[in-house]
């Protein structure tokens, strides 16, 4: 039995389509309390966060919005988390992926708090790799695995407080890499299991080579999931859609065997916009791939009898 703390980010500052903020709700109404107590999990929903107000800031990348909002986020959903870590497992539900900028840093204060490394599953389309100096599009929700690495360019934000080292990040299922990200990526040694990899090689021995590396540090593993890891026929609410993304199989098997590993210390569910969605069913499908996470099997097999 694990215990579940739910914490609301409604973070839609990190990108321009308007319609993640409603993602919290949408995670509640879908059932993800109650999947994850009929599964024997207890189950605390703490609500919404609420940011303090934004700091007047400003950098030197004109394309970048919403920067005092995001660090707003940021720091509130760093001190979120810390305080939830020691109690159980936190289910960030946002959201666009600005915030995990605030999780992965909270996630990273625990790990140093306990003498354990950090690990992070980045479950995306894209690397999500660049600076704020960096970002073309001026969208922060493109920026947290470079701002968990320590890169430079993230003035005004706070210094990532505990930098995770390149090896213990896994891209898992990425597609849409820019060619900054390209670079970037090209100089840190980051595991990228790209959907060619997972093509030629499938799901399992990559994600557990990943896995093995973890449990033989004694690491703890921070998931970020976004929406867009799925293929989008049949996850269609979410903004940055990228075809030939992962099967719903596909997607149920990664979560079967993070629950087989006992890893996973903390979750993000990120980029759900409700307002592109068809009668709740990425909602529904997100709680069902944390049900998995959770110890649900799609297909129960019987026991074989000799």
């Amino acid at each position: 039995m694990t215990h579940c703390i739910l914490i609301g980010a409604p973070v839609d500052e990190g990108q321009r389509r308007l319609g993640c903020l409603m993602g919290p709700a949408a995670y509640r109404v879908a059932g993800l309390g109650g999947t994850l107590a009929a599964l024997g999990h207890t189950v605390r929903d703490m609500g919404d966060v609420q940011p303090d107000p934004a700091p007047p800031v400003t950098c030197a990348n004109p394309a970048v919005h919403h920067l005092p909002e995001v660090i707003a986020w940021t720091n509130a959903l760093q001190d979120a988390v810390v305080q939830a870590l020691p109690e159980g497992l936190p289910i960030i539900m946002g959201g666009d992926h600005a915030l995990a900028l605030g999780t992965v840093a909270g996630a990273a204060i625990h790990a140093q708090r306990q003498g354990r490394p950090l690990f992070v599953l980045w479950l995306d389309a894209h690397s999500d790799i660049h600076t704020v100096q960096t970002t073309t599009s001026g969208n922060l929700h493109g920026t947290p695995i470079a701002y968990a690495l320590g890169l430079p360019g993230f003035d005004p934000f706070p210094p990532f407080p505990h930098p995770v080292p390149g090896e213990n990040i896994c891209m898992f299922g990425i597609r849409s890499v820019d060619p900054a990200e390209h670079t970037a990526m090209l100089a840190i040694d980051i595991t990228v299991n790209d959907m060619r990899v997972l093509d030629e090689q499938g799901i399992v021995a990559p994600l557990r080579a990943f896995l093995d590396r973890v449990a033989a540090a004694g690491g703890l593993l921070h998931v970020s999931l976004d929406v867009d890891f799925l293929d989008p026929s049949i996850a269609p609410a979410v903004g940055t859609t990228v075809p030939g993304g992962t099967t719903f199989r596909e997607a149920h098997l990664v979560m079967e065997l993070l629950h087989e590993s006992g890893l996973v210390t903390s979750l993000d569910l990120v980029e759900l916009n409700p307002f592109l969605d068809e009668r709740g069913r990425t909602a529904k499908l997100m709680v069902d791939l944390v049900g998995s996470l959770m110890g649900r099997k799609v297909f129960d097999r019987p026991t074989r009898s000799f």
